[in-house]
């Protein structure tokens, strides 16, 4: 009901409404100045035709012979400060109360990255990265594209209704901007400092928005949906993430202590090559000349095992390469590595198992 709702606004060429009290009272403020704007102009306009209309020459009618007015001068300087205190006072209301991010019922810290986001549940021990999941053969138009073309995403945030949200929003690269239109909520993601942002959604149902700072050649691929859930189905959510969680951290335990066939790592490697790494450096393995470094061939690929596995796991400084230790467990990466040494000819024989990926991680 919510998207159907957003589709039928979003044709619409007006501010949309929202579903929070906050969005509700910047739809009202902006309408309110939208009707000031259009009686100034109505009265502004209305007195310059009707003087050019009534005192043209052809009526005979003479120019005045006049310099300053007091009364004039005074009236046209108080007039519009008065316009403006007015449309001030809500408009200040108005903002405080978007700032005003005291006694949450819960926070979310938000994390930009070249091109996802990350959200981290405070109070709870819930984190995860959200991709956008629209697939790569409507973006190539060789697919009809979907309703929620770009606007789709593999794990979306979850929040409660009728609770109050605390968005504490930061970034790991470049400055982006966690946007949801139905929110009111639009805050810059900058790296090294972070800014808070609140909702309190009102109604269940799932609302879609988008980076909205230009953040780099994927910048269009990086959307935000939210479900809004009752609390008690929220509480239920949680509990079978955290659930979830604590049987991965788990299993990469048990792994630490098992070793994968190399058809095991490749299968599994060759699946997180094209969901993470092939947008980059190409299915095939040669990259971008100029742009994104070939692994094909590659001197660190054929070579530097461990140099291999930290570039995965922790990214490059200035390029962009990012990390994926957060977003990829230890039973990924060894795959996704095994895969790189000994796909496209690279033929380097190694398997890497998730103990190797561990030791670079912790530095053993």
């Amino acid at each position: 009901m919510a998207d159907a709702a957003t589709a039928s606004e979003n044709s619409s060429l007006n501010l949309r409404r929202g579903v929070t009290d906050i969005s509700g009272q910047v739809y009202d403020l902006h309408m309110l100045m939208f009707a000031i704007c259009v009686v100034i102009a109505v009265v502004v306009f209305g007195v310059m035709f009707a003087s050019m209309y009534l005192h043209r020459k052809s009526r005979g009618a003479k120019p005045a012979n006049f310099h300053e007015s007091v009364k004039v001068e005074i009236a046209w300087t108080v007039v519009p400060f008065l316009i403006l205190i007015f449309m001030a006072v809500p408009a200040a209301n108005t903002l405080i109360a978007m700032e005003d991010t005291s006694e949450p019922d819960m926070t979310v810290l938000v994390t930009g990255s070249q091109w996802k986001w990350h959200y981290k549940y405070m109070d709870r021990d819930v984190e995860f990265y959200s991709l956008m999941a629209t697939p790569r053969e409507q973006i190539d138009n060789r697919f009809a594209k979907g309703e929620n073309y770009l606007l789709e995403v593999d794990r979306p945030l979850v929040i409660p209704t009728g609770q109050k949200v605390r968005f504490l929003i930061t970034s790991d690269d470049v400055i982006h901007s966690w946007w949801v239109p139905d929110f009111a909520v639009k805050k810059d993601a900058n790296p090294g400092f972070i800014n808070e942002a609140w909702t309190k959604v009102n109604e269940p149902g799932v609302y879609r928005g988008q980076c909205a700072e230009l953040c780099g050649k994927d910048h269009g691929f990086m959307p935000v949906v939210v479900i809004a859930k009752e609390p008690a189905e929220y509480e239920a959510w949680v509990a079978e993430q955290e659930a979830i969680q604590q049987k991965a951290r788990e299993e990469e335990q048990r792994l630490l202590s098992m070793s994968m066939s190399m058809e095991e790592l490749m299968a599994e490697g060759e699946r997180v090559y094209n969901a993470t790494c092939a947008a980059c450096h190409m299915p095939n393995g040669e990259g971008l000349k100029g742009v994104f470094p070939a692994l094909k061939g590659s001197e660190m690929v054929l070579e530097d095992q461990t140099a291999h596995i930290d570039i995965v796991l922790n990214g490059k400084t200035g390029t962009a390469m990012q990390a994926f230790g957060k977003m990829l467990s230890l039973k990924e990466v060894a795959a996704v590595v095994t895969y790189e040494r000994n796909a496209w000819g690279n033929n380097t024989g190694d398997i890497v198992q998730p103990k190797d990926v561990n030791a670079v991680a912790t530095g053993q």
